[in-house]
């Protein structure tokens, strides 16, 4: 009968009926995952698992609030809503913008020559290094996201001071914020002879009389020893006075140099200006001095300030100014973006198709984690460059060098005949030293790097270095929490899906 109906009206009753309900069992079977995962046996892990995935709402929320606001938006201005609670409005969700460096905003890109011909070869290194620290405080001081900062030394031996300054698009703040940083000197007065051959030289065209201060003497006290300046007031005349206290290895300077001109005056010079000329009347130790001139409290304020946010140790020209514009800086970005996303695919890829169900699992904690890791950047305001996207799709992966090791071992655990909660416990337990002692040296060596290196290397490290520690959440901590929801379930049955 059957083989009569088969050969007009198709296949049998009976395989009709087996692939239906192969067809119901695929259909049931999330559902069914769902439902074991939250069982009343797995009550502390179905709670992890809906911790888990409220902090991945949040983070993802906050990497991409659009899809929040337009929901919003969607149930605000609808009718039956209105009806229900007219008061009633869902808020948006908090929008804080990323931060992006200078090659991928756009910004201001200035180069300063560093006049070093007062200070001995063997001193100008420290002398750069000095003034780079000098800027670079100053500019923080401003809010400028993650700014370049660094020396660079040509081939006839001329320093330049190289400063990139991310979001800043008028050149004249940018130059007026950095020229704002003060250069103090003290200089003592050349004898009348002296300044009288130095005159005649200039007027003869010397290069070299030229550059010389004809009336006073270059020291060694300059700005780069300034330990802190305050104002006070002169109690007979009631006129403002700027007090300077120097570091202990200009406290000694000053001290010599007091010795040698007692009973002459010491010219103290700011930006290159004479502003004070007082008479030493004895030798002065403690490291202190006194500015007094004709410049009013606002005036004194103002240059306490400066000098508090760090004088210059050498006197700085601009020589060349440039506007980076940010649609280069888009294009990178978006470059960027895709080899992320390309990097992302290409591990779910190989994650799925080679251990399968906990590959699967895996890629569902590696968006977690890409997802947490955003939001961490975004959260703590990390600055983030071309170098530190390069770390970003690194740490992707570290994360899932870590879930290999895992699964690894648990495979082993398998094919040794134990059952599937003792391989997960077991290829958890074996796999840990591993990955913490992989993951510690990375996170080593992105101290080093951070500490010992330029901005744009420091970016990359501090990328890293967060991702590596949330990739070690996200393996340790997400994934085996979803393993274990699958502990007692009917899934231990399937040996196909778990690669025994």
């Amino acid at each position: 009968m059957n083989k009569f109906l088969s050969t007009f009206f198709g296949p049998p009753l009976w395989l009709i009926k087996k692939i239906t309900l192969i067809i119901i069992r695929i259909i049931k079977f999330p559902f069914r995952v769902v439902a074991d995962i939250f069982s009343f046996k797995q009550a502390k892990i179905s709670s992890a698992v809906f911790l888990i995935i409220i902090v991945a709402l949040f983070a993802g929320f906050l990497d991409y609030p659009k899809i929040w606001n337009q929901g919003a938006d969607y149930f605000n201005s609808s009718s039956n809503l209105q009806s229900l609670n007219s008061k009633f409005q869902i808020p948006h969700f908090w929008n804080k913008q990323f931060k992006f460096g200078l090659d991928l905003q756009g910004g201001t890109h200035l180069v300063y020559d560093a006049d070093l011909g007062n200070i001995e070869n063997a001193n100008q290194a420290e002398a750069m290094n000095g003034l780079r620290d000098v800027i670079e405080r100053r500019v923080n001081l401003y809010g400028i996201a993650e700014p370049l900062v660094q020396v660079n030394k040509g081939q006839g031996g001329q320093y330049r001071l190289i400063v990139e300054l991310a979001g800043i698009k008028n050149i004249k703040d940018a130059i007026k914020m950095i020229g704002e940083t003060p250069y103090l000197e003290f200089k003592t007065i050349r004898e009348e002879e002296e300044s009288n051959q130095i005159l005649e030289k200039q007027k003869q065209g010397d290069k070299d009389a030229l550059m010389q201060d004809p009336y006073a003497l270059p020291t060694q006290l300059t700005g780069k020893y300034l330990k802190n300046s305050s104002l006070s007031f002169d109690q007979s005349t009631q006129k403002p006075l700027v007090n300077l206290e120097f570091n202990d290895e200009g406290s000694k300077i000053f001290e010599q140099l007091t010795e040698q001109n007692i009973g002459k005056p010491l010219v103290i010079y700011l930006d290159g200006s004479p502003i004070s000329a007082p008479r030493v009347n004895e030798k002065i130790t403690g490291g202190k001095a006194v500015i007094s001139g004709q410049f009013t409290i606002d005036e004194a304020k103002k240059m306490v300030q400066r000098l508090n946010s760090g004088a210059l140790p050498v006197p700085i020209k601009l020589v060349s100014q440039q506007n980076i514009e940010s649609s280069l800086g888009s294009i990178a970005l978006d470059k960027s973006l895709k080899a992320g996303l390309y990097a992302f695919l290409a591990v779910a890829i190989f994650m799925i198709l080679w251990y399968r169900i906990p590959g699967l699992l895996a890629v569902f904690a590696l968006g977690i984690y890409t997802v947490l890791l955003l939001a961490v950047f975004k959260l703590f305001g990390v600055t983030l460059t071309l170098a530190g996207i390069a770390g970003v799709i690194l740490s992707i992966g570290m994360a899932v060098d870590a879930n290999i090791l895992i699964f690894a071992r648990m495979r082993e655990e398998f094919r040794s005949g134990k059952t599937f909660t003792q391989s997960v416990d077991e290829g958890f337990k074996r796999a840990w030293l591993s990955i913490r002692d992989s993951n510690v040296t990375t996170m080593l060596t992105c101290v080093v790097l951070y500490y010992f290196t330029t901005s744009v290397v420091r970016g990359f490290a501090l990328t890293l270095f967060i991702g590596v520690v949330i990739s070690m959440f996200s393996a340790i901590f997400v994934t085996r929490i979803f393993l274990k929801g699958f502990i007692g379930t009917w899934a231990e049955r399937f040996n196909w899906i778990w690669y025994r």
